[in-house]
């Protein structure tokens, strides 16, 4: 039985820690809103990651391009007997001797990693897992740590949570500095794509490069002064359009002071009254969660869900009461009751 639900209820750090622990081969999809993705496992590490909507081959002809290693015609003659043999770009520009097997590989590599790690970014989407073998890749055998590509899309999760609300994919930078004296060679890279017109968008096409490191060294560039977006060009005002500023009533200076120790003091009593269900509800969340590891687990151990509770553990929620549980169908229900012990109110945990 396949290990299959909702990212909502199962995200995909679960998943990949679930697979890695457990060594096991097979196949996992990932179907979101954009796109579709199909990532095979040997024994636990990654070893194929494919996008419908990055297709692979165009990918590697593009990067191989930009780098200079091979030429416009050569690409256009590789792809032609790629469309009417059906072997594979990487193969085939091996064997032409166009390009060595571990550049190939290297971008492959690359392009697994590319891969997994923009599933981190999905809020919604569904998966399923089938154990299976898994045929190696005799001509590019590739096997990526699962462990070390978890920690690293979580890292890049964390860094773009501080991207966001910086940039968007229509946002237009100007050149404020033309130095490069200071920049590296990436960021030579993209500042050379900085016209006052390209939009990110526009700039991820002509680099070759992912959403993500195209955005980093974006901000990277603002933080040292080389370029500013377009929209964020300071005005200039004329002083004497500047209304003069208006001498306040002496007594209602002291307004401002008075209104803050009022918030003060109000906000103090709010938190002596309150309780502490905040932080009971916060472990409540975390138990939970932990419970839903664990029964997935049980699941692809099982292949079937636990008939109860007991059968993986026994905690009781932060209120000293069972967890609800029941399983629906293909999938289960699993909440704590709250502060107020009744199921079906405001208060209930999920």
């Amino acid at each position: 039985m396949a290990l299959e639900g909702s990212l909502k209820d199962f995200g995909l750090a679960d998943i990949l820690q679930l697979i890695c622990f457990q060594r096991k081969t097979g196949i996992l999809v990932l179907e979101g809103r954009m796109d579709k993705v199909r990532m095979l496992f040997l024994e636990g590490n990654i070893v194929s990651a494919e996008s419908k909507r990055r297709i692979e081959d165009n990918r590697i002809g593009k990067i191989l391009l930009k780098k200079g290693i091979i030429k416009e015609e050569d690409l256009q003659a590789v792809l032609e007997e790629q469309r009417t043999t059906g072997n594979k770009l990487g193969n085939i520009l091996i064997n032409r001797d166009l390009v060595k097997k571990e550049i190939i590989k290297e971008i492959l590599k690359n392009q697994i990693t590319e891969t997994v790690i923009q599933v981190f970014g999905w809020k919604e989407g569904t998966y399923e897992f089938t154990a299976q073998g898994v045929p190696p890749d005799k001509e590019f055998l590739i096997s990526l740590d699962t462990q070390h590509l978890l920690m690293e899309g979580l890292r890049i999760v964390d860094e773009w949570s501080q991207i966001k609300g910086k940039l968007t994919l229509d946002t237009v930078f100007i050149i404020k500095n033309e130095s490069t004296f200071n920049l590296t060679d990436d960021e030579k890279e993209i500042f050379s794509c900085v016209d006052g017109e390209n939009d990110v968008s526009t700039i991820i096409d002509i680099s070759g490069l992912d959403n993500f490191q195209v955005s980093k060294t974006l901000l990277s560039l603002m933080e040292k002064g080389a370029i500013e977006a377009a929209d964020e060009v300071p005005l200039v005002v004329r002083e004497d359009t500047v209304a003069p500023k208006k001498e306040l009533p002496s007594f209602l200076g002291y307004l401002p002071v008075v209104v803050i120790i009022i918030s003060i003091l109000l906000s103090f009593a709010i938190v002596l009254s309150q309780d502490r269900s905040i932080i009971k509800e916060f472990r409540a969340s975390g138990m939970i969660e932990d419970l839903r590891f664990l029964i997935e687990t049980y699941k692809f151990e099982h292949s079937e869900y636990p008939e109860n509770l007991g059968l993986i553990s026994n905690k009781k929620d932060p209120w000293k009461r069972p967890f609800i549980y029941r399983i629906k169908d293909d999938s289960f229900y699993l909440i704590s009751a709250g502060a107020d012990g009744s199921e079906g109110t405001e208060d209930d945990m999920y």
